[in-house]
């Protein structure tokens, strides 16, 4: 019986994505991911299981294996890169690295949650969220927009991560939603505002919840794991801001595959693999992400995508991360 269904899966991916059907233990994969090995390792192996296919895996940051990959040109051994954020795949795509997708896999997404010109695709969902202390607020305290951060109220009282590339991407966002000249007021008032910098956002989570500072802007599904470990009682929640503002951004990470994999069928197998169902219900029920094809449930605590209220902003609107690094130099958040 697990024989038939492991036959029957892979027809269904060839059928998805084009590609012949092959044996297993036919090959393996070259991944390079920007996700780490704790929240997309699991799901490897399942593919793994499913397939027989061996991947090899390396992991690092996303900006950095974007550069990589760069550098290694036609030579680089990888068959996917998976991204945590727009950009690092906007860097490749670009360079005119990547493969394009078969119709059927990015069918499976949204049109907003993948590239226009069908080089990559989106696997799972983020949304930007105001983390605050309930000791000491209560969601009415809160701003409507993020960008009344900068009434000097706050001083001393936001943490935020200006190296993490969820919050790079989140700049992004602002400079398409408002443009330049207020997203660099923005920046301007939150310094003024004595932010206190935090390397990543679980370290921003802990922090609100410790009472360091009363709010931080994270992505949503960092709270979460809190939650499970520590209990109800953890002191600490998030607040998706209503206005459809930046703040409110919805992100994705996401996969492509490139020009010069050397595995290239089991590439796009891999990606077919994240959007099956299984993979999706991983993200949804384990790392508490959004699923992007339909038919998944949300895990319980989770608030459906339809009911936030997101920017109108695709994702391959946010790929322009130079640029974003480049005001965050210019304005003196980054060095």
């Amino acid at each position: 019986m697990k024989l038939l269904k492991i036959f029957s899966t892979i027809v269904f991916w060839s059928f998805l994505t084009g590609c012949e059907i092959q044996p297993e233990n036919s090959g393996i994969l070259v991944l390079y991911s920007g996700r780490s090995d704790t929240l997309v390792a699991p799901v490897i192996e399942l593919f793994t299981e499913e397939t027989g296919l061996q991947v090899e895996v390396r992991y690092g940051g996303t900006a950095e294996l974007a550069a990589t990959i760069l550098e290694e040109g036609q030579s680089s051994p990888a068959d996917v890169f998976w991204a945590q954020d727009p950009g690092g795949l906007g860097a490749i795509a670009e360079a005119g690295m990547f493969a394009t997708l078969a119709p059927a896999l990015l069918d499976r997404v949204p049109a907003g949650y993948r590239a226009a010109d069908g080089s990559w695709v989106g696997i799972s969902g983020r949304a930007r969220v105001i983390v605050y202390n309930t000791d000491e607020l209560t969601p009415a305290d809160l701003p409507l927009d993020i960008y009344e951060f900068i009434d000097p109220v706050w001083d001393g009282r936001i943490g935020w991560a200006p190296t993490n590339g969820s919050f790079q991407v989140m700049v992004t966002g602002m400079r398409q939603i408002w443009g330049e000249e207020k997203t660099r007021l923005w920046l301007e008032g939150i310094l003024a505002n004595h932010p206190v910098m935090y390397e990543n956002n679980t370290a921003i989570v802990a922090a609100v919840a410790a009472g360091e500072v009363s709010v931080g802007f994270a992505n949503h599904y960092y709270l979460y794991r809190f939650l499970e470990e520590q209990g109800a009682d953890f002191t600490a929640r998030n607040h998706f801001l209503p206005g459809s503002g930046p703040g409110s951004l919805i992100m994705v990470s996401g996969a492509g595959v490139l020009k010069t994999a050397p595995n290239p069928a089991n590439a796009q197998r891999f990606l077919a693999f994240l959007l099956s169902q299984v993979a999706q219900e991983y993200f949804a029920g384990e790392t508490f992400e959004y699923p992007l094809i339909v038919g998944v449930d949300l895990h319980p605590d989770l608030t459906p995508l339809t009911d936030l209220s997101g920017p109108p902003v695709d994702a391959a609107d946010l790929v322009d991360l130079a640029g974003t690094v480049s005001l965050l130099q210019s304005v003196g958040v980054l060095p």
